[in-house]
Formats: C-alpha cells, structure tokens, sequence
C-alpha cells in the first residue's frame, strides 16, 4: 500500500499522529491532551556514572 505525501510540512502530533496547523497549535494540543504523559516521563537530569563505568584522566 503507497500513502501520499500530503501534509508532510504540517507538525504532528507523535503520540496520536494528529496534524496541525503551525507548532504553536501542536505544543497546546499536547499540553491539554497528553498532560498526563509528558508529566509521567520528564527528562531527568540527574545524570551519574552507571555501576561499573572507569573515569579516564
């Protein structure tokens, strides 16, 4: 099956592959719609050596 390429410079949305207008308009959808999954999984910062790394000087 061959899908056409419309739409293909419109963002979309990755976790349920809605298309919109412009960013700003993707950024809200998310916020509204998928609050619960982007406060689930943050970025966490916290960053350490895992068990077993070697420091190289």
């Amino acid at each position: 099956m061959v899908l056409p390429l419309v739409d293909e410079h419109k963002p979309k949305c990755y976790l349920c592959h809605e298309g919109f207008e412009n960013i700003e308009k993707l950024r809200e959808h998310q916020k509204i719609t998928h609050a619960d999954f982007f406060q689930d999984n943050q970025i966490q910062n916290k960053r350490e050596p895992a068990p077993g790394d070697v420091t190289v000087f």
